[in-house]
């Protein structure tokens, strides 16, 4: 069968790849690596398309090195013994190593020590964030470096060149319609090089046009990976565009989200946005976001964007105070670290001793409630904001009266 477009297109060394100017450009580390012959293990990560597979190859095309091309989640280990023969053939090996997160720890036990003597030399891509993905073993002996997404700019420059080469001949295609495979293809350029000969392929007379291209892919691609790290990001895009008060960054986030269809994370992640970041300043948000999510469990999708565009525009907009977490968070550091002391004696049950604030004017009565070993410490901070500077009021009413019965 013949090769597809993208794999055609795969560039032939570092100046043919587009994008990543920052570590393959002018005087970059990647390029004076191979300028310099000389190059050391590393992890290329990043979403998918956007040149892991691309700048792998070029390094070992223009070092003109032996290497072999291997995939971690597929090739069993005795495919990684054969490349450990090979490279005591030829005096060392590089190793492209696709999925590098999947290498088990029974394949990575027959791979470390020839990383550490040199003699296979790794280069693992993933999409993954190897921090937290691949075993420390293997990311101590390796260089990680992080692909950034492509630009528009890139993926049309890129399209150029494909249409411009011996494999789309007589291709008839106006700027319109690269503009919209680069846009459709968000900074995937893979998809891009296969949107554009899925159009080349499905006419009779090679004219492709926005018309052609709509009908394969009218929806724009985005990596989210909803059981990895892109998944997590926009997440975490969504709530720190909530606590900054950025109403349309915090619906671009929740857009991307509902594309997916994943409600179930977006109501987990706004409750905790609820409390953690709008917390005290205004508490009403809670029992209102529960109605809007109880909503969305009625409508379901479509109609549930509304809801959810509606709820998230207000907690966006509404004043933000994390005082009430913090404040917890502060005491049960105490308790991990075991400051607890015993519960005043008048607290315990049945006790004599013990004051009962309602039978006091105004609800309240001075005495101990902390143990000794903390009676002086203080955990809540109140913000004078929204409806927390009303609690405030109460709090500083309240400290006011401690500090003159002390």
């Amino acid at each position: 069968m013949e090769k597809p477009l993208a794999f055609k297109m795969a560039p032939k060394s570092l100046k043919d790849v587009v994008g990543q100017n920052h570590i393959i450009g002018k005087n970059k580390i990647i390029t004076n690596l191979v300028k310099n012959k000389k190059i050391f293990s590393m992890i290329l990560y990043g979403k998918p398309g956007i040149g892991k597979t691309s700048i792998s190859q070029a390094i070992v095309n223009e070092l003109g090195v032996k290497y072999r091309f291997l995939n971690a989640s597929i090739n069993l280990k005795k495919d990684i013994d054969i490349v450990i023969e090979e490279a005591k053939m030829y005096n060392g090996l590089i190793l492209i190593m696709d999925e590098i997160h999947g290498l088990h720890k029974d394949k990575q036990d027959i791979l470390l020590p020839h990383l550490e003597s040199g003699l296979i030399t790794l280069i693992g891509m993933t999409t993954t964030n190897p921090y937290h993905s691949i075993n420390p073993a293997i990311r101590s002996r390796c260089q990680l470096f992080e692909l950034k997404d492509l630009e528009t700019k890139d993926i049309i420059k890129a399209l150029n060149r494909a249409i411009n080469s011996e494999y789309l001949k007589g291709i008839n295609i106006d700027k319109k319609s690269i503009n919209l495979i680069a846009k459709l293809s968000g900074t995937d350029l893979r998809f891009a090089y296969n949107l554009l000969e899925i159009a080349y392929y499905s006419t009779t007379d090679k004219v492709v046009n926005e018309k052609v291209i709509k009908k394969i892919n009218s929806k724009p691609v985005f990596f989210s990976d909803r059981n990895g790290n892109g998944h997590f990001e926009v997440l975490s895009g969504l709530q720190k565009s909530i606590r900054g008060s950025d109403v349309d960054a915090s619906l671009h986030y929740l857009a991307r989200l509902i594309n997916e269809g994943d409600l179930e994370s977006v109501y987990r992640r706004l409750c905790v946005i609820c409390y953690e970041d709008i917390g005290l300043a205004n508490p009403s948000m809670g029992p209102k976001l529960d109605a809007a999510i109880n909503a969305c469990e009625r409508v379901g999708l479509p109609e549930a964007r509304i809801i959810l565009g509606s709820i998230v525009c207000e907690m966006a907009l509404s004043p933000k105070s994390n005082t009430a977490h913090i404040a917890f968070d502060l005491a049960f550091d105490d308790i991990l670290a075991g400051d607890c002391g015993s519960i005043p004696e008048h607290l315990r049950p049945n006790n004599p001793k013990y004051k009962y604030p309602h039978n006091y004017p105004n609800g309240y009565v001075v005495q101990q409630y902390m143990p000794d070993k903390l009676k002086n410490k203080k955990y809540y901070m109140p913000k004078n904001i929204g409806y927390e500077s009303q609690l405030k009021q109460i709090y500083d009413k309240i400290q006011n009266i401690k500090n003159k019965n002390q």
